[in-house]
C-alpha cells in the first residue's frame, strides 16, 4: 500500500509508515519536563522551600537530605513520606543488559526486532502492544492461565482478541526461569516443557515494590503491611505527625489515588478534619482496547449486597463505536436492586477512558440507574452506551 505524505515542501510517496523512536522519545521527555517545570513554578509560587537531596530519617522529627553543597537537617513537626515505587526484579533475570524495567522501555532509541515481556498484567500489555504497533516481534509471557488476571475474562477477552491481530505470542501458564545471553529468554511452558524464546529485549514488568530502601525507616517504628508502610483513614501512619501517600501505602498503586490523599493530608496538617471517605477509585488499563473499572465489580458487590442487578450494553448497538470500528466493547453497570443505586462500572472499548469520570461521578454522588438513564447524552458518542446500560437494567433499554 502507498501512503501520500504532504511534508512542508514536497510530496512524496512511502510504502509503509515508520517512526523515529528516539525522535519521539525526546518528544516524550520534552512534555514530561514542562509537566515538571510547571509544578516546580507551582511550588515555588505557593513559598514552598525545595532542598534536593537523598533524605534519610534520623528520628521522628529530623531528616537529613544529603545535597550537592554537602548535609543538613531537616527538622518538622509533620512529614509526609512519599516517595513511590520502583519496578519488581526477578532474582534470575536481574536488570541490565538486554533485561528492562518499564522505565527503560520508555526511553529506547530504536524499536527492538524481537522483545519477551515477562508478565501479562496491565503494564506488560500496555507496552508489549505498543511495540507490537511499532513493528516489534513480541511475545508476552504469563504465568496464570489468562491475561489481566485481575480483570474479569469478559473484560480481558476483547484485549486477547486484539493482541492475537497484532500477532502478539503469548503464554500463559508458562514461567521465565533464565536468560542465554542477551538474545534469548528460557520459559517452562504450561505442559512442562522448556522452550526458548529470541529476543533483543527482555521487559520485566512483574509489579512494583515501594521505594523505601535507604530511607531510614528501620529508626522509626512504624506498623507495616508486608514492604508497605501501613496508615489509618487519614494517611497517618502508627507514628504521630508521620503521614504515608501513594504507592509507599500500598494498592491500588495509581497516581490520581497519591494526588488525592496528599490534598487531604495538607488539608489535616492544615488543621481540618478530614478522612480518606471515597467510594471509588477509577482504574484505567491503556491496552488496546482499553480497560475502566471503578467501584465494585458483579463479584464484590454480591459479597456486600443482597440483591445486585448487572446490565450491560454492546457497542455493536452505538453508532459512535461502529463508525470508529470499535465494536468488541461494552459498558456494564453494578447497582444494588434493592434501591437501584449505581456502586460499580467496569467498561472495555477504545476510548473508554475518558468515560472514567462520568463512571466515578456517578457512584461518588449516589446516583441511581434512573438518574443516568434519565440524561441527555450526546449523539452520536459512547457516552450513550452507560445511559443505555442504565436503561437496560430498568428493563428498557431503547437500542437493544
Amino acid at each position: 500500500m502507498k501512503v501520500w505524505c504532504l511534508g512542508s515542501c514536497c510530496v512524496r510517496t512511502c510504502n509503509s509508515p515508520s517512526i523515529d523512536l528516539a525522535r519521539t522519545v525526546i518528544w516524550k521527555d520534552g512534555i514530561v519536563r514542562k509537566l515538571n517545570s510547571g509544578v516546580s513554578g507551582l511550588l515555588k509560587r505557593a513559598k514552598v522551600r525545595i532542598v534536593q537531596g537523598r533524605g534519610t530519617f534520623e528520628d521522628g522529627k529530623t531528616v537529613t537530605v544529603v545535597t550537592r553543597a554537602g548535609s543538613q537537617d531537616i527538622r518538622a513537626e509533620f512529614i509526609v513520606i512519599a516517595t513511590g515505587s520502583v519496578p519488581a526484579e526477578l532474582p534470575a533475570i536481574p536488570f541490565g543488559g538486554s533485561v528492562i524495567s518499564s522505565t527503560e522501555a520508555l526511553a529506547l532509541e530504536a524499536v527492538p526486532r524481537k522483545i519477551a515481556v515477562i508478565g501479562g498484567g496491565y503494564i506488560g500489555l500496555e507496552l508489549g502492544s505498543a511495540f507490537a504497533k511499532l513493528g516489534a516481534e513480541v511475545t508476552i509471557v504469563e504465568g496464570q492461565k489468562r491475561i489481566l488476571p485481575i480483570y474479569g475474562e469478559d473484560l480481558s477477552g476483547p484485549v486477547s482478541t486484539r493482541l492475537k491481530r497484532l500477532g502478539v505470542e503469548v503464554l500463559v501458564g508458562a514461567q521465565a526461569i533464565g536468560k542465554i545471553g542477551d538474545d534469548a529468554l528460557l520459559v517452562r511452558c504450561a505442559d512442562g516443557t522448556v522452550r526458548k524464546v529470541e529476543c533483543d529485549k527482555i521487559l520485566v514488568t512483574v509489579g512494583r515494590r515501594p521505594s523505601t530502601h535507604g530511607l531510614g525507616l528501620d529508626r522509626l517504628v512504624l506498623d507495616m503491611n508486608d514492604s508497605f508502610i501501613r496508615i489509618d483513614d487519614k494517611c497517618e501512619t502508627s507514628m504521630r505527625g508521620i503521614f504515608a501517600i501513594g504507592d509507599v501505602a500500598g494498592e491500588p498503586m495509581l497516581a490520581h489515588r497519591a494526588m488525592a490523599q496528599g490534598e487531604m493530608v495538607a488539608e489535616n496538617i492544615a488543621g481540618e478534619n478530614r478522612v480518606w471517605d471515597k467510594r471509588c477509585v477509577p482504574a484505567v488499563c491503556f491496552t488496546d482496547p482499553e480497560i475502566v473499572t471503578v467501584g465494585l465489580s458483579p463479584d464484590e458487590a454480591r459479597g456486600t449486597v443482597a440483591d445486585v442487578r448487572v446490565s450491560t450494553f454492546p457497542f455493536t448497538a452505538n453508532g459512535r463505536a461502529m463508525t470508529v470500528e470499535e465494536e468488541s466493547g461494552f459498558v456494564q453497570i453494578v447497582a444494588d436492586g434493592a434501591n437501584n443505586e449505581i456502586i460499580g462500572v467496569q467498561a472495555v472499548g477504545r476510548g473508554i477512558s475518558e468515560l472514567s469520570a462520568a463512571f466515578s461521578i456517578a457512584i461518588e454522588m449516589g446516583a441511581r440507574l434512573e438518574d443516568i438513564g434519565s440524561i441527555i447524552h450526546a449523539h452520536p458518542t459512547l457516552s450513550e452506551t452507560f445511559q443505555e446500560a442504565a436503561l437496560r437494567g430498568l428493563g428498557h433499554a431503547i437500542h437493544i
